[in-house]
């Protein structure tokens, strides 16, 4: 009988999950927010992801349970363990990308280099922070940030007060970085694991906009460290699936952790035409404890650009012909979404032996996305 699995969240990391499941003769089923999500084409329901009994409904038709976000509520995630669903990410593990303050303090515990921190539960608290970080700091809210949002550089504490009346916020030093990076790694519930290569990725007002696999100038050294620093931390947490470790790269060559998630993840879209395994099935092997797939690049350089916004007076439909006849060896993958000024909607790959030309071909490509 073939292997049922069951996401909640109908965004577009749901609808890319969904064909390579299918040609591994798994059935997929889609717990969606609401109709006409990016992954509709596999909701079999509709609800809250925060209801209990919405989720166990949904819950009882699969054989594993994973996401396409990490905003399950650790009490609903709790209660259906105790029903004996398999679910993964874990609560245990899960709750480290849920909250910052948590994954923090658990990095720490397990030695992995980070920027300076500390919790902040007043306007007192992150001044004295500020007096001793150069009177500048990154703060974010612990929960629920993301592309940007709950993310604040400020140089006074009157800069968050509006958020301190949701609890102790996070206070990062502004760390002197030279680029981003992100690496990658896939571990299975029975403990088997697998790294793919680090890549660098082009951050734009706070939204992933690019990402290099591998990541140029980088070397042997760099790629071993990142690997290390990934496995450390999926086998540390207990991750089972995607986990994707941001990381940052300083000027003077070290690397620290910046934030984690527990599913696939936008750093790693390159990977679905540029890898031997994708992320996406990757996530679904992992999941069901099958064998991972060969994550070696295809080519020796895959380049990823988001197209973010897309045409404001048409379809990204209508711009197909044009930029299928311009750039015949580029992948588009589209999200089923309304175009809208800064939204993630789809993004391009292109995969290749020069580093330039690939470059120019992905951004050329989605350029035309663009209005």
């Amino acid at each position: 009988m073939a292997l049922t699995l069951g996401i909640v969240g109908g965004g577009q990391l749901a609808r890319m999950m969904i064909a390579p499941a299918v040609e591994l003769g798994v059935q997929v089923r889609v717990l969606a927010e609401e109709p006409g999500m990016a992954a509709a084409i596999a909701a079999t329901a509709t609800g809250d992801y925060r209801d209990l009994e919405t989720v166990r409904a949904f819950a009882r038709d699969v054989d594993v349970l994973t996401f396409d976000h990490e905003h399950v509520p650790q009490e609903v995630l709790r209660a259906l363990m105790d029903d004996g669903v398999r679910v993964h990410p874990g609560p245990d593990a899960l709750q480290f990308a849920q909250d910052k303050l948590a994954m923090r303090a658990r990095l720490d515990e397990l030695g992995m280099p980070q920027p300076d921190w500390a919790a902040v539960a007043d306007a007192e608290a992150l001044r004295a922070f500020l007096d001793t970080h150069g009177g500048r700091a990154v703060v974010k809210t612990p929960r629920g940030g993301y592309d940007g949002k709950g993310v604040r550089v400020v140089s006074d504490p009157a800069e968050v007060a509006d958020w301190f009346d949701g609890g102790a916020l996070l206070a990062e030093e502004l760390v002197d970085f030279s680029r981003e990076l992100a690496q990658q790694v896939a571990r299975r519930p029975s403990g088997a694991l697998l790294a793919y290569p680090v890549v660098e990725t082009v951050q734009r007002d706070g939204v992933c906009a690019e990402a290099i696999a591998p990541a140029p100038r980088g070397g042997a050294r760099l790629a071993e460290v990142a690997a290390e620093i990934g496995t450390a931390i999926a086998e540390g947490l207990g991750v089972t699936g995607m986990l994707a470790v941001e990381l940052f790269e300083t000027t003077d060559e070290r690397l620290l952790v910046n934030e984690l998630a527990m599913r696939p993840h936008n750093s790693g879209h390159w990977s679905q035409d540029g890898a031997v395994t994708g992320q996406f099935e990757q996530h679904v092997r992992a999941v069901l404890d099958l064998p991972l797939g060969d994550s070696s690049p295809r080519q020796p350089w895959a380049v990823m650009v988001n197209i973010l916004g897309g045409p404001q007076h048409d379809t990204l439909e209508s711009r197909f012909p044009a930029v299928l006849e311009a750039h015949p060896a580029v992948k588009v993958h589209t999200y089923g979404k309304a175009p809208r000024p800064g939204r993630k909607v789809g993004h391009v790959n292109a995969v290749g032996d020069d580093l330039d030309a690939v470059v120019y071909e992905a951004r050329a490509a989605a350029a035309f996305f663009a209005d």
